[in-house]
């Protein structure tokens, strides 16, 4: 791999390797042989830049999770040295509260769950990452409220407002006309960008459940935030619905699609994705707030005879709930002459 440290073989073998070092060895300084000094690290605190930020989160949370392990669970990846690698790296989280952190001091509590890191490096250096770490669970795990958590999170002014995020463009009803339908490809096409932002536009914009029944096998496996579990389409839709009954004008956009595999072998697919709603119905996050949120999440699924047979997906849960939950500002009295 031109510009890349000698020893690796491949994009895979670089992305595990480097993640071992730095958190299993600790050896945090090589972050800044691995990142470029003015990357941008977006994750549920919004989006962070520079080497500097990198190396103190990393230290902060080490010290918070002394013997933290990582263990590869897949990756998925597209792209050459010539126009750079994208990765999607899955991985389990497992070790001990044992230090203090922004939520109080350690719990000793066993933590185990795990993550997606959305990588984009070229030449030995990562540039641009999008990553989640499964905050509420971890936060749970450590005998935390996660709402009271997230509640004090929002207040302090660390969830940022919406007009402060960086958002994609997000278009349901263009215009006040009806969402289009996208024309879905057949069972096992070759196209599986078009399959995969057919159906997130179709489900999530359009609002058409059975959407799920005809992408999704019977015996699907599902992964979820904060660590939720689901066996079967109903899960899935379940899910889906849980999401667009907690904020019934969402609109999604998809921003990034790549995969590994053909229709023979089956694909692996990540998926990056952005979404904005109001808090105005009833679903899994109890009575409305009336907030408007920013909600951002990945996926990595799994294709097998044209159908989804395995997924893990995260979104920033711990952020939703830190803009659902903020106190609202004290309004001033008015002055009186």
């Amino acid at each position: 791999m031109r510009g890349f440290e000698d020893g690796y073989v491949d994009i895979i073998d670089w992305i595990i390797r480097i993640t071992d070092r730095i958190w299993e060895d600790q050896d945090v300084g090589y972050i800044y042989d691995t990142y470029r000094p003015a990357c941008r690290v977006y994750h549920d605190s919004g989006p962070q830049y520079g080497v500097e930020t990198v190396v103190e989160q990393t230290i902060q949370s080490l010290n918070a999770f002394p013997d933290s392990r990582h263990y590869a669970d897949d990756i998925i990846w597209a792209g050459s040295e010539d126009e750079g690698f994208a990765t999607s790296h899955r991985a389990f989280n497992v070790g001990h509260h044992l230090g203090p952190w922004a939520y109080g001091p350690g719990t000793g509590r066993k933590i185990q769950l795990w993550v997606i890191a959305n990588c984009v490096s070229e030449e030995n250096e990562i540039f641009e990452e999008w990553v989640l770490y499964n905050q509420a669970a971890r936060l749970a795990q450590c005998g935390i409220d996660v709402h009271a958590a997230a509640r004090r999170y929002g207040n302090q002014g660390l969830s940022l407002s919406l007009g402060e995020r960086e958002l994609s463009e997000v278009e349901r009803l263009q215009g006040g006309r009806r969402p289009v339908i996208l024309p879905e490809p057949p069972l096992g096409s070759p196209d599986i960008e078009a399959v995969v932002r057919a159906h997130f536009h179709n489900v999530y914009n359009r609002r058409d459940f059975s959407a799920i029944d005809r992408l999704y096998a019977q015996n699907v496996r599902w992964h979820g935030t904060s660590n939720r579990e689901g066996y079967g389409r109903a899960e899935v839709r379940a899910m889906a619905r849980g999401l667009l009954s907690s904020f019934p004008d969402l609109g999604m956009h998809v921003d990034e699609v790549y995969w590994m595999g053909n229709p023979e072998d089956g694909f692996a697919v990540s998926v990056r994705w952005t979404a904005i709603g109001t808090h105005r119905g009833h679903g899994i996050y109890g009575n409305p707030t009336g907030r408007r949120v920013h909600i951002w999440g990945m996926s990595q699924m799994y294709f097998s005879q044209g159908r989804i047979v395995d997924e893990w997906a995260l979104f920033n849960e711990f952020d939703v709930l830190a803009q659902l939950l903020r106190d609202e500002p004290v309004a001033l009295e008015p002055t009186r002459s």
